[in-house]
């Protein structure tokens, strides 16, 4: 896969949502409704094709307020999320103790820590907690660098971690938070410690 910087990246995925700019508020609406069917009763990578293509549509939704204007039924499995009003559909990061669940759609928090499962905090909290030092590693300033001795190899050490606990993400705790969603995204990379989402094995 060649390397592509941040600019290019995000050029390439405007390019890719421009199709769903070409749609009309009705076809926009009822694609969403009907990929969100498709999205129901799994755990999904975000890096997954099916997601990217929902996660272009659904931010030009978000622009023109599709949700709000009711032209589609979305699946009834799905409440309304608090931040903007669109089907639910919850996105797990390493953030989950700062900003709880993320909305797949406005990209706000939609679902706060303290009003995630009580059962599943303890879990959550625990991973989280696990990852914030690892992931540390890729900010340390040139004093934490030079005191580690062999910087490199604590770089590469930290990403190891990362795709171990992001996989533990995966099989684990978001399968945990589908009990209560009727579908779940995770995120499956971490771009400052350059682990990418093929490294991460379910």
């Amino acid at each position: 896969m060649p390397n592509y910087s941040e600019s290019s990246l995000d050029a390439l995925w405007e390019e890719y949502g421009r199709v769903f700019l070409d749609f009309d508020d009705l076809t926009l609406a009822r694609w969403l409704a009907q990929t969100l069917g498709q999205l129901e009763g799994r755990v999904w990578r975000l890096s997954h094709p099916l997601v990217g293509a929902y996660r272009l549509a659904a931010q030009v939704g978000h622009d023109r307020q599709i949700w709000l204007k009711r032209l589609a039924t979305p699946p009834q499995a799905y409440a309304e999320a608090a931040c903007c009003r669109a089907p639910l559909l919850p996105l797990l990061t390493r953030d989950v103790l700062d900003s709880g669940l993320n909305c797949l759609h406005c990209g706000q928090t939609c679902v706060p820590w303290e009003e995630l499962p009580s059962e599943l905090q303890e879990p959550l909290r625990q991973w989280a907690e696990e990852y914030a030092p690892v992931h540390a590693v890729a900010h340390w300033d040139d004093a934490q660098r030079r005191r580690c001795g062999d910087y490199d190899a604590k770089f590469e050490e930290a990403a190891r971690q990362a795709e171990m606990l992001l996989g533990r993400a995966g099989t684990r705790l978001a399968p945990e938070l589908l009990e209560y969603y009727p579908a779940v995204v995770w995120e499956d990379q971490d771009e400052c410690l350059e682990v990418r989402p093929e490294d991460v094995a379910r």
